[in-house]
């Protein structure tokens, strides 16, 4: 199932395939307690480097919804990414405090649903007007054992963004091939030593991984629904050597990005502090609030074949519903209300979030040239994370980074960190 799953989000990224729009719950209430109809609805939403234009999107959403239900106050607290795992286990722990309506990325939902913490959405999807819009493919993409734990909010994929006014003074075009990226990176950082080449950091998994992914390596290999490490393979090794022999003194230094996240490599290239960096069409915000604006361009990331593009993760996130909300439906009114075309638009001219519904990425791609790398990317191939509870762990333990801030620090060979990454990989996924 997991194989097929992943695949299944590939395609359906490529179809554009999605839900929206806002209408009452059918379901009941799942939490075991009454479904009130007043009091405050709690929402956890991820918190963004720039929040303020994702919050003036969310506060209409609010602004709408209380005034459709008079006695009812929304709270949205905006969680730190970095420890959104602490926090759901403590609201999985203690359904008291829990919130009633969530955002989660698509990589936590395995985890959180063998937590228990999560309503299925089934009959909330199968009631609403808008919820035939929700392919097969895409559906299963937030489904669990049969049943749907998730309405796909966006999705996301990587790129390069490059200046454009630096490959024109340096007299570079933009690269087709990793040889070409490379050697731009290297020509970059020899002529503007304040600038690197292509920002690239230890404790950024996602940039890593189309690297391994084009050199035909992969996390883990399943049998069955068995996984099994496969990041320490011949060809995962490949492209791991290829990524991290990038964080170099003729490129990024070790010493400034070793420990350099993804987060910290938007605001890198948005300060105009770097040539070439790896980044989203959700990162588009942030850059244009910089000193980049006006200064760059994105293409899709090129593989090791001239003219090929780079397997991306296909990134996105969900909303659902706790399990043990007592306000079931107006929980579901208002995750529907967020996941409309209306409010997916606005996401996106807020935050780039590339929309799910249909009828709205099509519009966009119409008059959106900006988008148009992501979608050849999309259409390209994209690649997940495994689909399994252990991914979670793997996750929360950095086991990724960890194995590339050992071999760029010098504190382990390719060999013997990737051994290591893979005895960690294949314990997490066995459980």
């Amino acid at each position: 199932m997991n194989v097929r799953l992943a695949k299944a989000l590939a395609a359906v990224l490529v179809a554009g395939l999605l839900v929206g729009g806002c209408a009452p719950a059918t379901a009941p209430s799942s939490g075991g307690g009454d479904d009130k109809t007043t009091g405050t609805l709690r929402v956890w939403l991820f918190d963004e480097p720039n929040r303020a234009p994702k919050q003036r999107v969310i506060d209409e959403a609010v602004a709408e919804f209380t005034a459709a239900h008079r006695e009812v106050t929304v709270d949205v607290q905006y969680l730190a990414v970095q420890t959104r795992s602490e926090r759901f286990r403590g609201a999985f722990n203690d359904p008291a405090s829990a919130p009633d309506v969530v955002e989660f990325g698509n990589t936590d939902l395995p985890e959180y649903v063998a937590a228990g913490g999560l309503a299925d959405l089934g009959a909330d999807v199968d009631g609403w007007a808008e919820g035939k819009d929700l392919g097969p493919d895409l559906r299963a993409s937030a489904t669990t054992d049969g049943k749907l734990y998730g309405v796909p909010w966006y999705l996301g994929v990587r790129a390069l963004y490059y200046r454009t006014d630096v490959f024109a003074e340096l007299g570079l075009t933009p690269p087709t091939s990793q040889e070409q990226l490379v050697a731009a990176a290297r020509k970059i950082r020899a002529a503007k030593p304040d600038l690197f080449g292509l920002a690239v950091g230890g404790k950024y998994t996602f940039a890593a991984l189309p690297f391994v992914w084009d050199a035909g390596g992969d996390i883990a290999a399943t049998s069955g629904d068995r996984y099994t490490a496969a990041i320490n393979s011949p060809q995962s090794r490949a492209g791991i050597k290829a990524y991290t022999d990038l964080i170099k003194p003729d490129n990024c230094p070790p010493q400034q990005c070793a420990d350099l996240t993804g987060g910290k490599t938007v605001e890198l290239f948005a300060s105009g502090k770097a040539g070439m960096a790896i980044l989203g069409n959700f990162n588009r915000t942030a850059v244009e609030a910089g000193a980049a604006k006006g200064k760059y361009a994105v293409v899709p990331l090129p593989g090791t074949t001239p003219g090929s593009i780079a397997p991306a993760f296909a990134g996105g996130n969900n909303l659902g519903i706790m399990k043990n909300t007592q306000r079931r439906t107006l929980a579901a009114d208002f995750l529907k209300l967020l996941a409309s075309k209306k409010y997916q638009q606005q996401m996106y001219d807020a935050m780039g979030n590339l929309p799910t519904l249909t009828s709205a990425r099509t519009e966009l791609a119409g008059k959106e040239p900006f988008l148009r790398p992501f979608l050849d990317t999309i259409a390209a191939g994209t690649r997940f994370v495994p689909l399994h509870p252990g991914w979670g762990k793997i996750d929360a333990q950095a086991v990724i980074p960890t194995m590339l801030e050992k071999i760029v620090t010098g504190q382990a060979t390719v060999e013997q960190a990737t051994d290591e990454a893979a005895t960690a990989i294949t314990a997490a996924l066995a459980q």
